[in-house]
């Protein structure tokens, strides 16, 4: 008699845009998903979440196991972190309340180094991983997600009780299996602090010069002064990543830069922020990797230029 295999429980701590889509995802191939929300619970308990996808069509979910408190969660077998990197100092209390023992915390966040404050305020049983997003999706309005292309998630291991690599390889595995299990792409990384370096050539220039210049991709890449400062600040993060001793594969600058290209129009996640008067990541996003490639002897000017314009900016709108 073959024994049944039960599947994991998940939890999702912040149901943005990024918790939301993959929440969904999870729950419509059958797995048993949980909603942490806060201001949007009313409207998500009416209405469940609609995501409106220009990939996978209209998709809602109704009813949506959804909750305002994490002790009200039921234990979960692996948690989803979906809110902004600013947040994470005050996440603790949610993700050790809504965790089974040894449990796996997976960050869906952009930026370097982002697992590390929090690293510190979770238990040591607590298996810390992080997930690089490679998604054109924006919240709409409450429980209302608009998904434009892409989707894929790669996941890495940072920390924990796993005793070594096979260990932690066969965790993030099974991460990046939950996300196959949805119809997702997604990749299991040897090393995350190389995927997420990898992800900043992205995120580097295009979320600082849409706030910046008030552009989405599609206005970004039809100029020809910000496609140079765009390939510029590529440029300065391949520089960064080497001096840290991380080698970007050869033309992974210019995969991202004709990816765009071929992208429909996206405004990234900092001008939403900027927009609706959210503080920027500007410290996962620029700060940690311009101190990490300066303690490795590197100097960045173009990003940190960017980023003191974007600290201005930050600071007059919040």
């Amino acid at each position: 008699m073959s024994e049944t295999v039960s599947k994991p429980v998940v939890g999702i701590i912040g149901t943005g845009a990024i918790g939301g889509f993959y929440g969904v995802m999870l729950a419509r191939a059958g797995f048993d998903v949980h909603f942490l929300l806060r201001s949007e619970l009313s409207a998500v308990a009416e209405r469940g979440l609609q995501i409106n996808s220009a990939v996978h069509g209209p998709l809602t979910l109704h009813p949506a196991n959804a909750y305002s408190a994490a002790e009200d969660m039921p234990p979960c077998d692996w948690l989803l972190v979906g809110t902004k990197t600013t947040s994470n100092a005050g996440l603790a209390p949610a993700i050790i309340q809504a965790a089974k023992p040894g449990a796996k915390v997976l960050l869906l966040q952009n930026g370097l180094d982002v697992e590390d404050s929090l690293r510190p305020l979770l238990p040591d049983s607590l298996h810390l991983l992080g997930g690089l997003c490679l998604i054109c999706v924006h919240r709409e309005g409450p429980g209302q997600i608009t998904h434009q292309a892409l989707g894929a998630v790669n996941v890495g291991y940072h920390s924990g009780s796993a005793i070594d690599e096979v260990a932690r390889m066969a965790i993030v595995e099974e991460g990046a299996g939950l996300f196959r299990a949805a119809g997702i792409d997604s990749q299991a990384m040897a090393n995350l602090h190389q995927a997420r370096w990898q992800k900043l050539v992205w995120n580097i220039p295009y979320n600082g010069l849409s706030v910046l210049l008030g552009a989405g991709t599609e206005a970004l890449m039809a100029d020809a002064d910000s496609r140079l400062s765009i390939q510029a600040l590529m440029a300065e993060v391949v520089q960064g990543a080497r001096a840290c001793g991380y080698e970007i594969p050869p033309g992974y600058a210019e995969y991202l830069f004709t990816m765009t290209e071929k992208m429909p129009d996206y405004w990234p996640s900092m001008y939403h922020d900027f927009a609706h008067k959210r503080p920027l990541e500007l410290e996962a996003i620029y700060a940690r990797p311009l101190a990490a490639a300066n303690a490795a002897g590197c100097e960045l000017p173009r990003i940190e230029t960017l980023y003191r314009h974007l600290g201005f900016i930050d600071r007059r709108n919040t």
